[in-house]
Parts: C-alpha cells; sequence; structure tokens
C-alpha cells in the first residue's frame, strides 16, 4: 500500500497540473460514471492529502475521496487528449485538460463527498508528519495509554497518517525500538525521536519517490537537495525492511520477520531490545 510521502507527491502533482482548470472527468470502466458527471467542468480549487487519503476540491463545494488501498494507482501524464482517446486497463476516473491526462485505477475508494464528510475523515486520522500543521502530542497521547504494542500502533492511522509498513520497521531499527513494547512503556522521549526521524525521511520520499532510511544514503540525500540537485539513488535504501534471514548491517545477527497487525514486520532481536 503507498505510504504517505506517495500520496503527497501525488496530491501535489495533481495541483500543479490541474488547479484553476476545468477538467472533463470521466469513468471509462463506468464504475465512477455518477461522480464524475457531478465534477466534470467544475474548476479544480485543490488537491492536498492527509495520511493515505487524497481530496480533490472543486468548486460548489464538491469534493472527490480517494483512498488507493493496496493495488491502486493515479497517475498524472503531460500530454494532449481528445474524447476518442481508449482506455487502457480499468480506469475507474480520468481528469483531462488540454495538457494534462490523470487516470485512476484500481482504488479502495473514489467518491465524492461533503464538506462536512471531509471533515470527518480529517477528524478520525492521527497527525500526518509532512504536515507542518502536525501535532506528535496527539499521537503520543493514544500511545502512551495503549496496551498495544508500538510496532502496531505505528500502523493504525487514528495514531499516526501515513506512516505504513516500510517506514515502521525502519524507523524502529534505526532507534533500537523494540517493536513489541506496549505503547504505555515507550518512554515520551523515545516517540519524540521517531516522531522526529519520521518528519525528517517522509519528505525525502517525496523528493526520491522512494523511501530512504539507510543514514548514509539520506545524508546523501539531504546533501544533494540542499546542492539543489536531483539526488541518485543505486544503493539498497532500507536497513531491516524485506531483509529477513540476512545480516543485519548493524550488528551481524539475523533479521526477523512476524505479522504484525497483518504485514510483515521486519527487525534485529538483538539490536532493538530498547524499550
Amino acid at each position: 500500500m503507498p505510504e504517505g510521502h506517495t500520496l503527497f507527491a501525488l496530491a501535489r502533482d495533481l495541483h500543479e497540473a490541474f488547479a484553476g482548470t476545468r477538467p472533463v472527468v470521466t469513468s471509462p470502466q463506468g464504475r465512477f460514471e455518477a461522480g464524475a458527471g457531478e465534477v466534470s467542468g467544475r474548476e479544480l480549487l485543490h488537491a492536498t492529502s492527509r495520511g493515505k487519503h487524497l481530496f480533490l476540491e472543486f468548486d460548489g463545494e464538491r469534493w472527490v475521496h480517494v483512498h488507493l488501498g493496496l493495488i491502486g494507482t493515479f497517475t498524472v501524464d503531460a500530454r494532449e487528449w481528445t474524447a476518442e482517446a481508449a482506455a487502457v486497463g480499468a480506469v475507474r476516473m480520468r481528469m483531462a485538460t488540454d495538457e494534462h491526462v490523470a487516470e485512476l485505477r484500481g482504488p479502495n475508494l473514489c467518491a465524492v463527498v461533503t464538506p462536512e464528510e471531509v471533515t470527518a475523515v480529517l477528524d478520525r486520522l492521527g497527525p500526518d508528519p509532512l504536515r507542518p500543521d502536525a501535532d506528535p502530542d496527539r499521537a503520543w497521547a493514544r500511545i502512551s495509554r495503549s496496551g498495544r504494542s508500538i510496532g502496531e500502533l505505528l500502523m493504525d492511522q487514528a495514531v499516526l497518517a501515513g506512516v505504513g509498513n516500510v517506514y515502521r520497521s525502519e524507523v524502529l531499527f534505526r532507534h533500537r525500538l523494540s517493536p513489541f513494547t506496549e505503547g504505555r512503556a515507550v518512554r515520551r522521549a523515545s516517540w519524540r525521536l521517531v516522531w522526529d526521524d519520521l518528519v525528517r525521511l517522509l519528505p525525502l520520499g517525496v523528493a526520491t519517490g522512494r523511501i530512504v532510511s539507510v543514514e548514509e544514503q539520506v545524508l546523501e540525500v539531504e546533501a544533494a537537495l540542499g546542492r539543489g540537485e536531483r539526488p541518485r539513488l543505486t544503493e539498497r535504501t532500507s536497513a531491516v525492511y524485506k531483509h529477513a534471514g540476512e545480516p543485519c548491517p548493524r550488528c551481524g545477527s539475523r533479521i526477523r520477520t512476524q505479522v504484525v497487525a497483518g504485514r510483515n514486520l521486519f527487525w534485529c532481536g538483538r539490536c532493538q531490545r530498547r524499550r
């Protein structure tokens, strides 16, 4: 499932391509035909994201709410479009102007919603590390009272919005935290280290289109961005994620894996003993 940095970059690209325009919105697949008819020809005012949720605001208080789920994709291309252009694959929603075409395939959710429904969704979500107005204490209030493990809590979008399986595994490894520590046993200082690291790492994912969590590469990407250059990533960009059975890059012990909150968690049993 795409994590928060992917949706943030997608919202940015959609806003840059369509904000201020009146795109033709259709549903070649047919499953969003009524919704497309409600917003087609209306001015797109803003595209934004919160965690793994995408929102497209049209004039007339019409919003399109998208959640990509596990298999959804949303592409934005700079190309000419005509009404006769054939859809490739099952396109749930297509937005098109004379200069750009965006096509949504396989989402978990695509619906026209009211401003009140948007507010209700946002109220259910935890703070998003990519948003400057995010309050980490909101997440801490839930974590510090919970008997669930920190590895599970980091995947709960009501606790923390936008963090998925990769960032969960990697950030806990970076701070040597046991993923099985109960939330109420996590020290507040440890939580702030995790939060501050997510605030540091997620923008690098936006800039590169990849999750970068190995410190040497993190520093390389930050340096390239500081010079105004496009970072180039060719080496392994995760320390433990999807490296089960391989040596831990820090201590050499074998990396372990276990299903936690429905996804395969990866960790080092020797390094990650901090609670």
